[in-house]
C-alpha cells in the first residue's frame, strides 16, 4: 500500500545535527546507490509497505509490522516519500525517508508542515504554521507476514517514535495549557497477511499523550499521562498491484477540557484509500480521510478531504 505525511523546517530533527532537509536528501540518494538490486525482487508487490503519518511503514494513519523498501533477508532497503492533505479548512504537507536492513530493522526521518489556515488567523497568528520532526525505530520480533500467510501466525514489531515540535507564536498558549512540545510514542504492532484472499489485517496498540499527532503538544494538565489505545487497517488486494482499504485511528483527547472548556476536544481518524503501484520501486495513493474536529472553539465542523501521497522504494 502507499501512504504518507509531515514535519518541520528551522531546527535539526531529533538527535540529528544539521539541515534535516539536506540530511534527507543525503539519506534517500545514499541509500538508493549503496541498495543491491536483488533487493527489489526480495517481497512480493506492494509487500513493502509504505510511509505512515509519522514516517514508518504501514498504511496511512498507522503503521504495520512490516519493514520499508522491499529489501530482503540479508539486505539493506530504502524508501522515501512525499505527501499531501487538504481539508476544508487545513493543509499538512510531509515527506522523508526510512531505511531497513534484513527485513528486520527499520529507521526513518519524517517531516510534517501543517497550515493552520483561518484558525491561526482567529487566534492573532495569521500564516501560523506548525511543524513537526519525527525520528522513528521499528524492529521485527515474530513472524514473517509472507512465509507466515498460510498460518494463524502474524508478524509482530514494536516502534518508537520521538517526535519534537515547533508550535511558533503558538508555543506559549499550549505552554499554558501544560503541553511539552516533545514525546515519545511507544507501540505493538501484528500485521496479518492471507495470501490466498489477498486480505492484509493490521492492528496496533499505541501508548502515547500525543495531542493531534504532536501537533499541539504532549499531554496537558488534564491529562498528562500515557494512553494505551488501538488502531486498525484493513485492505484488500484487488489485483496484483491495485488495493482498496480503510484505517481507524483512537485518539487520546488529552486537552479536553481544558481552558478553553471543550473547545479543543479531539476527535478519532479514519480514512478510506486506493493504492495504485505500477511497480516495485513507485506506489501512488488516493485517500479519503476524515480527521475529525480541530481545534472546535475556532471552526466547529469535521476536518475531511483528500490524500494524495507519492513513494519511491530501492
Amino acid at each position: 500500500m502507499s501512504f504518507e505525511v509531515l514535519s518541520r523546517e528551522s531546527r535539526p530533527a531529533v538527535g540529528v545535527g544539521g539541515s534535516v532537509t539536506a540530511l534527507l536528501l543525503l539519506a534517500a540518494s545514499a541509500l538508493a546507490a549503496a541498495a543491491p538490486a536483488p533487493a527489489r525482487e526480495g517481497k512480493l508487490l506492494l509487500t513493502g509497505g509504505v510511509s505512515s503519518i509519522d514516517g514508518a511503514a504501514g498504511g496511512g494513519l498507522t503503521p504495520w509490522a512490516l519493514t520499508g523498501s522491499y529489501a530482503s533477508v540479508g539486505q539493506f532497503g530504502a524508501s522515501a516519500y512525499l505527501t499531501r492533505l487538504r481539508t476544508q479548512d487545513y493543509g499538512l504537507t510531509g515527506y522523508g525517508v526510512a531505511a531497513s536492513f534484513d527485513e528486520r530493522i527499520e529507521l526513518s526521518l519524517a517531516r510534517q508542515d501543517f497550515d493552520t489556515g483561518r484558525t491561526g488567523t482567529a487566534l492573532g497568528l495569521p500564516g501560523l504554521r506548525l511543524k513537526q520532526d519525527i525520528f522513528a525505530v521499528k524492529l521485527r520480533i515474530a513472524g514473517d507476514a509472507v512465509l507466515d500467510s498460510d498460518t494463524w501466525i502474524p508478524q509482530i514489531a514494536v516502534g518508537l517514535e520521538r517526535k519534537r515540535l515547533d508550535a511558533g507564536g503558538l508555543a506559549p498558549t499550549l505552554q499554558a495549557l501544560g503541553a511539552d512540545d516533545r514525546g515519545t510514542d511507544v507501540y505493538l504492532s501484528a500485521t496479518k497477511l492471507l495470501l490466498a484472499q489477498g486480505v492484509l489485517l493490521n492492528t496496533t496498540l499505541r501508548a502515547t499523550k500525543a495531542n493531534q499527532n504532536g501537533l499541539l503538544g504532549f499531554g496537558g494538565t488534564a491529562h498528562d499521562r500515557y494512553k494505551l489505545l488501538p488502531e486498525f487497517s484493513v485492505a484488500w488486494l484487488l489485483r496484483r498491484n491495485l488495493a482498496i482499504g480503510a484505517e481507524y485511528r483512537f485518539k487520546p483527547d488529552n486537552l479536553n477540557p481544558s481552558l478553553l472548556g471543550e473547545g479543543l476536544r479531539e476527535d478519532d481518524w479514519k480514512d478510506l484509500f486506493i493504492a495504485w503501484a505500477p511497480g516495485k520501486n513507485l506506489s501512488l495513493t488516493l485517500a479519503w480521510v476524515d480527521l475529525g474536529r480541530i481545534v472546535p472553539a475556532v471552526i466547529d465542523r469535521r476536518q475531511s478531504g483528500a490524500y494524495l501521497s507519492a513513494q519511491v522504494a530501492f
